[in-house]
């Protein structure tokens, strides 16, 4: 599974991430600056999952049209300290995320399954 970080989380959070799952950062690919949908529509052409802390993904993007799975963290901040513990439980939600699946992830290790149709996007 290959999978993008966003660009406002820590990238050494790449390393926590259990293998055969491939972590790739928006820096690394050349991509900070670009808007959610354009950033979105090239992900889901190279990634099956996109990770990040932006809600504003949730209702600003229709992601029928994208197809790529999304995992939003909830965390007090994007230090790297909050969103290590997080990890875990990333590792065990790309095992299922489907494309078009929204699944929230917080550390009261609560973990919410949304279809993009929950949102009618």
């Amino acid at each position: 599974m290959r999978v993008l970080l966003d660009e406002h989380l820590p990238h050494r959070l790449r390393q926590l991430f259990a293998a055969p799952i491939e972590v790739v950062t928006v820096g690394y690919r050349g991509w900070n600056g670009i808007k959610n949908g354009e950033l979105l529509q090239k992900a889901s052409v190279e990634f099956d999952a996109f990770i990040t802390m932006d809600k504003g993904f949730l209702y600003q993007q229709n992601l029928e049209k994208i197809q790529i799975g999304i995992v939003l963290l909830h965390a007090e901040s994007n230090r790297y300290t909050n969103l290590a513990p997080l990890i875990p439980q990333v590792n065990v939600v790309l095992k299922t995320l489907k494309k078009g699946e929204v699944v929230s992830v917080s550390i009261e290790q609560t973990v919410t399954r949304q279809n993009q149709d929950k949102y009618n996007i």
